[in-house]
């Protein structure tokens, strides 16, 4: 019976995320100051008492998370609990790679934040869009993609789990996909408030700049097995720095990251971090294979009661 740790990415924040962990621990203050130290805002001041609006900007976003996160790791890790493999979506899969002990905390916040700025600054806004497609197929949605290709960039950005699948690209085209999207047999297609079309060939001068930056970068063999979203495979140390680039603008397969651990033997998985996004997609997909999960989310210092 294996266990999983795997980590959400943006769309999970909120304000007060880790603040309870802050306040009891150590270790997650540790974190958190870290963080502070590294970045050029205040971090803590945003986490906790922000505003969503300033906490959803991208650049800020994604370091948020991933040390809200981080200082949870950090005290699970303290209470001596382990995992057998990991996996994190899109912006998850760095904490994935801190777990497994194949970068840094301080070079990865700094990392993250330029990350975030690249996947910003790319696209102007109003010019890229996402949607989700609720109840689709991958066939039906790989048709309605390729029957739309030729007027724009339309792509999928994210396979979540069976029944729902993201898609990125142009804005008009990916407005007329949702307008069609139930001909191809959607049960709703829903745009989302984002500001770019994340996961896209449109970002793909963001993976290109960020590849600049991952070269000064020491990343070491991970220690424990990890799950990459470009592959849903697992991550091989001398490829690491060129999946992370390449994560930018591909599709991140994490129905297929899912499938391969369960395949694998994994049964137990731990999601860490703010919201619980992950959970929902995992029982989708185990059920789709039949095969019984337990699942716990720890996002609040309570959730650790839940824990054995």
């Amino acid at each position: 019976m294996k266990t999983a740790f795997v980590f959400p990415g943006q769309g999970s924040q909120y304000v007060g995320m880790g603040k309870d962990f802050y306040d009891n621990f150590e270790v997650s203050r540790e974190v958190f100051d870290m963080a502070n130290k590294e970045l050029d805002f205040d971090i803590i001041e945003l986490c906790f008492n922000g505003s969503m609006e300033d906490l959803s900007l991208t650049e800020i976003t994604q370091p948020a998370i991933l040390t809200t996160s981080y200082a949870i790791l950090r005290v699970l890790e303290q209470k001596g609990l382990k995992a057998d493999v990991t996996a994190g979506l899109s912006l998850g899969e760095y904490n994935a790679l801190l777990y497994a002990r194949a970068i840094d905390f301080s070079d990865t916040v700094k990392l993250v934040q330029k990350r975030g700025k690249y996947m910003q600054e790319t696209v102007p806004e109003g010019k890229g869009k996402m949607a989700a497609l609720i109840g689709m197929s991958i066939s039906d949605t790989e048709k309605l993609i390729n029957d739309l290709k030729g007027e724009g960039i339309i792509e999928a950005a994210n396979y979540n789990c069976p029944g729902q699948i993201v898609i990125t690209g142009e804005k008009d085209i990916i407005e007329k996909a949702v307008e069609m999207a139930k001909e191809y047999g959607a049960k709703k297609a829903v745009l989302l408030p984002v500001s770019a079309p994340f996961h896209s060939s449109l970002l793909k001068p963001a993976g290109e700049k960020l590849k600049k930056d991952l070269e000064k970068v020491l990343v070491e063999s991970p220690k424990v097995d990890v799950i990459s979203n470009v592959t849903a495979d697992y991550i091989r140390d001398n490829n690491i720095k060129d999946l992370l680039v390449k994560q930018v603008y591909n599709s991140v397969y994490w129905e297929q990251s899912i499938e391969k651990m369960l395949n694998d033997g994994v049964t137990n998985f731990i999601e860490i971090g703010p919201a619980k996004s992950l959970s929902a997609f995992i029982k989708k997909t185990a059920k789709k294979k039949k095969i019984k999960v337990n699942i716990k989310n720890i996002s609040k210092v309570a959730d650790l009661d839940n824990l054995v």
